[in-house]
């Protein structure tokens, strides 16, 4: 998209001296400071998110009497909102309303979900405190409505939501989560990042003694897994697979639904 040889250069630059444990997400935020340096902000999703945001809104009368009346209604909310996660502008070269509403046709959980949404069960029973790293606008909605059904059933869980620490793409930050409700139901933290993802050495000290201190955590979103996995953490991670990666690493057709826990 540019020929731009002191750019090309430094991004060049960047990948050849990547570390071993950077991830996707850092390297692409990495990215991103040297494009603004050379042509300026990037163009502002403000008005996409609000978009999705508005539209997630319309839908959850109906969205919340689906699975109220569904016969588990958890785990009817959990792949709700994991539909929610099909609203991405990084992953996806274009984002589809009309396949966004189609996916909202079949919300059970998948076979290769059940054995993990079992242990996830388990978990929740002793559990105090909950921590969802949530991902994208709109998606946060449906997340919200899932924290709902999660305290209905679990009434001794303190939820925690984390969210981005700055604007990046269409993923939620605070104005986001206070836009759509979730303040009102579970404590806000921003990560202090301006990352796609949650890199851990970059979140504030609040975001990091929620991450450290939480009984059960639920990481939302490629960018999430791609970030957090193989840190020696328990964490269960709730996406739709919307790239050639994922696609090819969990074997599975796209925009498939993937549900794993990855054991401490």
């Amino acid at each position: 998209m540019t020929d731009n040889e002191e750019y090309l250069a430094e991004i060049k630059k960047i990948i050849d001296n990547r570390g071993e444990d950077d991830t996707a997400p850092y390297l692409v935020y990495q990215f991103a400071q040297v494009y603004e340096r050379y042509f300026g902000k990037r163009p502002s999703y403000r008005d996409v998110k609000k978009r999705y945001n508005d539209l997630v809104l319309s839908m959850e009368d109906s969205i919340r009497k689906k699975i109220e009346m569904s016969e588990d209604p958890l785990s009817t909310a959990l792949v709700y909102a994991r539909i929610g996660n099909y609203i991405d502008f990084g992953a996806m070269n274009h984002v589809d309303e009309g396949t966004f509403l189609s996916l909202f046709e079949d919300a059970a959980l998948l076979p290769h979900d059940k054995g993990v949404y079992e242990s996830f069960r388990q978990q929740l029973v002793s559990a105090e405190k909950f921590l969802l790293i949530a991902d994208n606008c709109g998606e946060i909605v449906l997340d919200r409505i899932f924290l709902e059904q999660l305290k209905k059933e679990y009434p001794q869980l303190d939820p925690e939501v984390m969210v981005r620490g700055a604007e990046v793409l269409n993923d939620a930050t605070l104005e986001d989560a206070v836009y759509t409700g979730v303040n009102k139901i579970a404590r806000v933290i921003p990560n202090g990042s301006g990352v796609a993802g949650t890199v851990y050495n970059m979140l504030s000290d609040e975001a990091r003694a929620a991450l450290d201190t939480a009984d059960v955590i639920l990481a939302k979103g490629q960018g999430n897994y791609e970030s957090l996995c193989r840190q020696g953490r328990h964490v269960f991670y709730s996406f739709l697979c919307k790239c050639d990666l994922f696609v090819s690493r969990f074997e599975v057709p796209r925009l498939t639904g993937i549900f794993v826990e990855e054991q401490a």
